[in-house]
């Protein structure tokens, strides 16, 4: 964020897949490639970020990950939408971008608000199906070149996005500067993201993983934007992925005024300790702590002769299960709603991923859910499992049976 190189590491947990990398039944015998998974701390600015960055060629060509398949995710874009329609006051006319947009979930509300949108995202085949569906989408990843082209074909952007996307780049000048190309002096950036103060107040240890390079907060962000002419100008708390933020950002010199609550967040990051190097040390003692309690509840239920299930097979799912070493000896298969996944084993443990009528099937015992962030509408869903007598375990922020 700063340019700094005076960075610390403060995580190491061990090296993974890509949290996305599933396998066929024929890969399981080959090998897998494994990548260090360790999380240093920038002592100028407060940045966290991964200490090896994997390739996006490997990470996003071929990606599984397709948002739509969860309905609190279509309900959160809806209002993501509708958020940003009257605060930026859009109308008809006006033509929105969404980087990583992935099968269209923020474009597609959009749309039917009557505005001309454009995704852009490197997942080739989300990014056909997505245009197939109404929803232009070029299969690239952005930089500067693809902005100019963009800008000639398509004209100018009154907002770009970036949702669960910004966190995922390693070059971050050259992000911001495709946006400043791709925006007029008004335009505006909107990032959305998991918060650095969630995920330290929550333990949200499992959302380390190598598609997510930074672990961002508005102090470290103030840094970036600085060096680049652009300021944060307003900020709103969401609930997505345990806590999230999103962010506007202007270019210097726009109409947009820079309120309040941007230094009240900054003020709230100092406070909790954010920019000292101690605040992760004592993190990385909890996520030890959470593997010892979670990995000793699931070995005494196993040795009760009792069957215990996973439920979502997300990226953030697949670094508890490597780093915890939990695998087909503990769950039995994991159950996933998204039919990409289905019938896949999961990186490195290579727990194979099943439907949700399995579930009826097989009665198992226990539920460990893996997608947390959707706890409780996965526990109401399995009203009836609940009913039959079975229990769930939730992970995080401590593992706890329900």
């Amino acid at each position: 964020m700063c340019k700094s190189k005076k960075l610390k590491k403060v995580i190491k947990l061990s090296p993974t897949p890509p949290a996305n990398a599933f396998l066929n039944k024929s890969q399981l015998k080959k090998k897998e490639d494994f990548f260090p998974l360790e999380v240093n701390f920038c002592q100028k600015c407060g940045q966290l970020q991964l200490t090896h960055v994997v390739s996006p060629e490997i990470l996003f060509r071929n990606y599984l990950y397709v948002s739509s398949t969860s309905p609190v995710f279509v309900a959160h874009f809806e209002e993501y939408a509708e958020d940003i329609i009257k605060r930026l006051k859009l109308n008809k006319n006006s033509f929105i971008i969404d980087i990583g947009s992935n099968d269209g979930i923020l474009l597609n509300p959009l749309k039917k608000n009557g505005m001309k949108v454009l995704g852009v995202d490197p997942a080739v085949e989300i990014a056909m199906k997505a245009t197939k569906k109404g929803i232009p989408t070029l299969p690239f990843f952005l930089n500067r070149k693809v902005a100019t082209d963009i800008a000639k074909k398509y004209g100018m952007a009154e907002v770009v996005c970036a949702n669960n996307a910004f966190a995922h780049i390693n070059d971050l000048d050259e992000i911001v500067e495709s946006v400043k190309i791709l925006t007029p002096k008004d335009g505006v950036f909107v990032i959305e993201f998991p918060y650095l103060v969630d995920f330290l107040e929550k333990n949200l240890f499992d959302t380390i993983y190598h598609e997510h390079v930074s672990y961002l907060s508005i102090r470290a962000l103030t840094a970036l934007f600085k060096r680049h002419s652009m300021e944060i100008f307003d900020a709103k708390k969401v609930t997505s992925h345990g806590g999230s933020l999103r962010i506007f950002v202007k270019k210097d010199g726009s109409k947009h005024i820079v309120k309040n609550i941007i230094r009240e967040y900054i003020e709230i990051e100092i406070k909790l300790g954010l920019n000292k190097i101690q605040t992760y040390k004592k993190f990385a003692k909890k996520i030890e702590d959470n593997k010892k309690r979670l990995t000793n509840l699931l070995k005494q239920i196993k040795a009760q002769g009792k069957v215990i299930v996973g439920y979502g097979a997300p990226a953030k799912g697949n670094t508890l299960l490597n780093y915890f070493k939990i695998g087909p000896e503990i769950l039995d298969y994991i159950v996933d709603d998204s039919e990409y996944k289905q019938g896949l084993y999961t990186p490195g443990t290579h727990i194979i991923v099943a439907p949700f009528s399995k579930i009826a099937e097989t009665k198992p015992d226990y539920i460990l859910i893996l997608a947390w962030n959707f706890a409780q509408p996965l526990m109401d869903k399995l009203a009836d499992f609940k009913k039959g007598g079975g229990s769930f375990i939730i992970p995080v922020p401590d593992a706890h049976i329900v």
